[in-house]
């Protein structure tokens, strides 16, 4: 191996369930700097993530591994028997997802191959629940996490809960959003496709219709600003993302006749939010959440919660507020748009702190770096 090519030769895979956001983008944006390090990279994962995120465009090849969003003891004994197929020969599999890694250490188990290193990223904490199913919830985390050679944590949190559980070997490496193309329409433009009068305020959030996004709490936040009248002219508030709570989220918004557009799954976020006039995380929790990368990237004030990895992430780059706390949110909004001199410090903060963030090639060189060291290749230490 030369310095140029240090995984020439090498076969890797990367391994994920179900995803529609943040875990298959990082995926893709890793593949390139794999492939440029010299080796193979296959990608396995549920058929629909390859026609999301295109990853044998990035010259990955792709094997359809159905491991699904929650356990399911039969699925996850046909995904562990197609994984093993897909990754026999590899010289090295990397799962990212406790589900994907649950599959990836029991099909290491059933191949024979356990001298194959296992690399594992947490990209997400589990969500609480009660009962039965929150002990089998814990004790598969932790399952997973001891049978991984190493473990990759996108936020401090994470790589705290790994030790704790047992974990070999544990780096916070956080998920770095790719750079969003160029806003392609002007600020007038996206408003007038939102039915914005002028002088009215657009706020923006971006992600999955799911309960740890919090809108139960955003929409809490912004029935209190309307009762208060504390804002005027009101602001409209456009949610870009698809989810299980799309129909619930459509019927509140109804019922309470809130200033509320569900926009589904957009492409167009560049856009959206150059033209807004603030951007909403109202998370309950986060690692490294690609909307607030974004944001701050596009000078856009961000308003967000305390979640998970989200304040070592953005810094003094954004105005943060306790998780599940409407009153706070609510209070932080009419902060920022109430002071503009305020909203554009929050925003050069914001750039500053993205500015310091390493770019997708520093990121790439980081992974190649992990995989050269547990391999044993030239340079490297042991893993």
């Amino acid at each position: 191996m030369t310095e140029a090519s240090p995984l020439r030769g090498r076969r890797v895979v990367e391994v994920l369930a179900t995803s529609a956001g943040g875990v298959g983008t990082h995926v893709r944006t890793i593949v390139p700097a794999i492939r440029a390090a010299g080796a193979s990279v296959g990608v396995c994962g549920a058929p629909a993530t390859e026609q999301l995120f295109g990853f044998r465009a990035v010259g990955a090849d792709f094997r359809p591994v159905g491991i699904s969003s929650g356990l399911n003891p039969v699925a996850d004994g046909r995904a562990v028997v197609q994984l093993r197929a897909a990754a026999a020969g590899a010289d090295l599999v990397h799962a990212h997802g406790l589900r994907a890694g649950l599959v990836a250490a029991a099909a290491r188990r059933l191949s024979g191959e356990r001298q194959r290193p296992l690399v594992l990223t947490l990209h997400n904490a589990l969500q609480e629940s009660s009962g039965p199913k929150q002990k089998l919830l814990r004790a598969v985390e932790g399952l997973t996490i001891r049978a991984a050679d190493l473990v990759l944590a996108v936020s401090s949190d994470l790589a705290v809960n790994a030790r704790r559980l047992g974990a070999r070997d544990v780096r916070v490496v956080p998920a770095l959003a790719p750079p969003l193309a160029p806003a392609t329409r002007t600020r007038a433009e996206v408003r007038d496709e939102l039915g914005l009068d002028d002088g009215r305020p657009l706020l923006v959030a971006v992600g999955r219709l799911h309960p740890q996004k919090g809108y139960d709490v955003l929409f809490d936040a912004v029935g209190r600003w309307e009762r208060a009248g504390s804002l005027a002219p009101a602001p409209l508030v456009a949610i870009a993302g698809d989810g299980p709570l799309e129909a619930e989220l459509a019927d509140r918004i109804r019922a309470e006749r809130l200033p509320i557009l569900l926009l589904g799954r957009r492409s167009d976020v560049a856009d959206l939010l150059a033209a807004a006039d603030a951007c909403l995380l109202p998370s309950r929790w986060e690692g490294s959440p690609f909307t607030a990368q974004e944001a701050l990237r596009a000078g856009t004030p961000l308003i967000s919660t305390r979640a998970g990895g989200i304040p070592e992430l953005v810094g003094n780059g954004a105005e943060l507020v306790p998780v599940g706390d409407a009153g706070a949110l609510a209070d932080a909004v009419v902060r920022v748009l109430g002071d503009p001199a305020h909203a554009a410090e929050l925003a050069e903060a914001g750039r500053r702190q993205a500015a310091g963030w390493p770019d997708e090639q520093a990121a790439g060189r980081q992974i190649v770096a992990v995989y050269r060291e547990l391999l044993g290749a030239p340079g490297g230490g042991s893993p």
